[in-house]
């Protein structure tokens, strides 16, 4: 079970403390059992700090304590401190990504299930779109992604392998692969019942909970050389 240690304290010396953990991370390389860690300043009072740091494990958290590079930084820091910082021991029984969540139900509710009146739930309405395969550089509007769609779905019974999802800020990055059955017309290639298989990768950056810009990557060629047009 993941664990998170949660540190409570109090400086004004708080460029010292960032020197330090940036001390720390150098000398632990290789050895620290920490995954992430974030630092929050309130924004009521400019000195009070808030650590949260995860790790794999409880037990994780143990062995990373006794290495002698965080004891003898950990000692400094509280000497930057007002007071003794406080700790709390949290065992993770819940993580939800949301934007993670959302960007899955876009690919699986709306591309594939086909619930297009969800795009507006989802996506930003003056949503950017790149895509590598589209001659425009950028497409403005969720409107033109929902008739990307209308065009896929009329072409293809398909589906999509989310073989890999990266959060990391306001952005998720998916490595897909896509599996259809062409069925019908696409860019002037009649039907040919043909089975094929598109890998790609998808970011999309959220804000205000919708996803306001997406790059596309996919291989096109790969797809069209199945489909016999490169023959």
């Amino acid at each position: 079970m993941r664990f998170v240690q949660v540190i409570d304290c109090k400086t004004e010396r708080f460029d010292d403390m960032d020197r330090l953990m940036d001390e720390w991370v150098e000398l632990t390389k290789g050895s620290r059992t920490a995954t992430h860690s974030l630092i929050g300043k309130d924004r009521s009072d400019g000195s009070h700090y808030v650590e949260i740091v995860e790790f794999p494990s409880y037990e994780d958290a143990v062995a990373n304590s006794k290495l002698p590079e965080t004891d003898r930084i950990f000692q400094e820091m509280v000497a930057l401190c007002d007071g003794t910082p406080t700790f709390t021991d949290l065992d993770v029984v819940r993580d939800e990504q949301l934007n993670q969540t959302l960007s899955r139900r876009f690919f699986h509710e709306i591309a594939v299930g086909g619930n297009l009146d969800a795009i507006g739930e989802v996506f930003a309405i003056d949503y950017a779109d790149h895509d590598i395969a589209k001659e425009e550089d950028t497409v403005i509007g969720s409107g033109r992604l929902r008739d990307d769609l209308i065009r896929w779905r009329a072409a293809f019974d398909f589906s999509f392998d989310l073989d890999r999802q990266i959060c990391e800020g306001d952005d998720v990055v998916t490595l897909w692969t896509w599996t259809g059955t062409h069925k019908g017309d696409f860019m002037g290639i009649p039907p040919t019942g043909r089975q094929c298989i598109m890998t790609g990768t998808t970011v999309f950056r959220f804000r205000d909970g919708r996803i306001q810009e997406g790059w596309w990557h996919e291989d096109v060629m790969g797809l069209m050389r199945q489909l016999g047009a490169l023959d």
